[in-house]
Parts: structure tokens; C-alpha cells; sequence
């Protein structure tokens, strides 16, 4: 199968490129830069240039594919402070500027994810679409059949599910994937990284009140294979879950933090969390397990890899 794929030199991306060419499929990657383009061809992949703001761009290289996996958003510097960016798309209270920034970036994914889906309408083509766990209601275990909380400020994004249902019914193989908050391996940027550098930085490794808020995981080789059996077999519509690890208590993920930065571990009360995290407090209290029985069920997907915790015990995760 001929496979374009957006965000294909990021973390999760490049592992799903990877993923897809040991199965034989021939991917196309779409490349922002000359180093993100070199590191494609490195490994087998074709190059697309451009940004997923080129919507031409975009219809002319899946309308040349078999399918599409959406990993890519959009994100400009410049525009705002990352830890803003974040905390509105998290949840946090926005402000003027965060929140014009955030329904850019959500206009503009979902005007990239309907560029692809235009191509590939009424072709019964897969294109599969990336979403986040931390769109569901807090407190209780999400499956896949679960809608999105729509009073949860993360819900903004969220809703470009709807549009790939409506998608699915225009001759499209959809699939929404809702990956864990944290997706960890060898090269991780996101969460877990940062956690680390807040605590190295305040000398504690911090949770807020008993830390049990549960927080799901997958590592990225897990992930990729997930999309890329989605993108195989699934049915025009699916949702699934990219979940390995459904809830590890906040407290366990701050505790393994500290043992290796030989930090105390504290609690914070909900008012000192912004002075212990910065934008991070937005969310790093949300209880947010979710479940992928029915994504394994359905696609026969089966998380092998090292958990989170066993991940953090890693030299990566702790350079110096």
C-alpha cells in the first residue's frame, strides 16, 4: 500500500514511517525541512515538501496514495508560549492570545484533515487521524465508544471526530486514534521528559494531593503499530484507544522521577501546582484512565513493549 503520512519525521511519527515500510508498505512523508526530509530518505521513505497549512499540497500527495495517516499539528513559533499552547489545549483558563492560537491550530488541522479526506473521498481509501485520551470525561475509565467531554476545553479539538464520522459516510475508511497523554521510547519530547525537567529544576518530584489521578500511557512502538493495523482493517468510523498502560497513579510517575534524580517526592495542594509546574498544573491532577479492550478486540492489536515506569528507569530519560 502507498502510505502518506504527516508529521513524519516527529517522534510518533517517524516511528509509525518505520513501522509501516518493515511491512512492505511504501510510505510518502510530508517534510517541513531539509533535515526532516534527509531523515526520511534515510530509512526508505519518499518526501513530500511542504506543511500541512498547504492544502494543495496535501490533496496532490494523498490523492497519489493508497491512504493516509494524519499525525501532524500545527504549530508555529512565535505565535505564543509553548507552556500557554498547551495549557489551553489541556484545559487550562485561556487567555485572548492562548486562545486564538488554539483555534487556529485546531482550524488548521481540521482543514488539513478534510484536504486529505477530499482526495480520498468515495475511493473506500483508510485515512486514520490522531486525538488524545484527555478529551474524555475525567474520573472514570473511557473506552472507545465513549463521545468526548464536550464542557472540557480540550473538547475543541475533539470535535473534528464528528468530522470524520461525517467523512466516514462520504467513502472513507476512517479512523480516530486516541493516544494516551503520555506515548514514551527512546527520542521522547513530550510529557515525561518535561516532568524530569521541572523536577531537576525545583530539586522535588512533585503530585497533586494524594496523586492518585491515573494517567494512561503507550509506548511509540506500540502506537505505530496501532495505526498501522487501523490503517490495514479498520472499518470506516472506528475509534480506538492508544493505550498500553490504563491509569499509573500520578504519584507512581513522580516517585520513579525522584528515585532517579535522588529528589524528595512531595505533594502540592491545587493552589501551589502552577508554582511546582507552570503550565503543566493545568492538567497534571485530571484523572484520566482509559481503556483499549475493545481497540484490542477489534483490531487485534496487543501492547508488547516496556512500560512507563520500566521506560523512566532508563538512561535517555536522564542525560547528565
Amino acid at each position: 500500500m502507498r502510505v502518506f503520512v504527516t508529521g513524519a519525521s516527529g517522534f510518533i511519527g517517524f516511528a509509525i514511517v518505520k513501522e509501516l515500510l518493515a511491512a512492505g508498505h511504501r510510505v510518502t512523508g510530508l517534510a517541513r525541512s531539509e533535515t526532516a526530509a534527509k531523515r526520511l530518505t534515510r530509512v526508505g521513505a519518499k518526501v513530500h515538501r511542504g506543511s500541512i497549512e498547504d492544502l494543495a499540497g496535501l490533496k496532490q500527495a494523498a490523492a497519489a496514495a493508497d491512504g493516509a495517516i494524519h499525525t501532524a499539528f500545527y504549530h508555529k513559533p512565535g505565535h505564543i508560549p509553548l507552556g500557554k499552547r498547551l495549557g489551553v489545549i489541556f484545559g487550562g483558563p485561556p487567555s485572548a492570545i492562548a486562545e486564538r492560537f488554539v483555534r487556529a491550530a485546531v482550524a488548521t488541522d481540521r482543514a488539513a484533515i478534510e484536504a486529505i479526506g477530499k482526495a480520498l473521498a468515495g475511493s473506500d481509501r483508510p485515512l486514520v487521524a490522531t486525538f488524545g485520551t484527555l478529551s474524555m470525561a475525567a474520573g472514570k475509565l473511557a473506552i472507545e465508544d465513549d463521545g468526548y467531554d464536550p464542557n472540557f476545553v480540550g473538547a475543541l479539538r475533539a470535535q473534528t471526530e464528528d468530522r470524520l464520522r461525517e467523512m466516514a459516510a462520504r467513502g472513507i475508511r476512517t479512523s480516530a486514534i486516541r493516544l494516551s497523554p503520555i506515548v514514551h521510547g527512546d527520542g521522547d519530547r513530550g510529557f515525561a521528559p518535561q516532568l524530569i525537567a521541572i523536577a531537576r529544576k525545583k530539586k522535588a518530584s512533585a503530585y497533586v494531593g494524594d496523586g492518585l489521578n491515573r494517567w494512561p500511557s503507550v509506548h511509540r512502538d506500540d502506537a505505530a503499530r496501532l495505526y498501522r493495523l487501523a490503517l490495514e482493517k479498520g472499518p470506516a468510523g472506528g475509534t480506538y484507544h492508544g493505550v498500553a498502560e490504563e491509569g499509573i497513579p500520578f504519584r507512581e510517575i513522580a516517585g520513579s522521577i525522584g528515585r532517579r534524580l535522588n529528589v524528595p517526592v512531595v505533594s502540592k495542594t491545587p493552589a501551589e501546582a502552577p508554582k511546582q509546574f507552570g503550565f503543566l498544573s493545568y492538567f497534571v491532577g485530571i484523572d484520566n484512565p482509559a481503556s483499549s479492550r475493545l481497540t484490542q478486540e477489534r483490531l487485534g492489536w496487543r501492547p508488547t513493549e516496556r512500560g512507563l515506569l520500566e521506560d523512566l528507569e532508563k538512561a535517555d530519560y536522564f542525560p547528565g
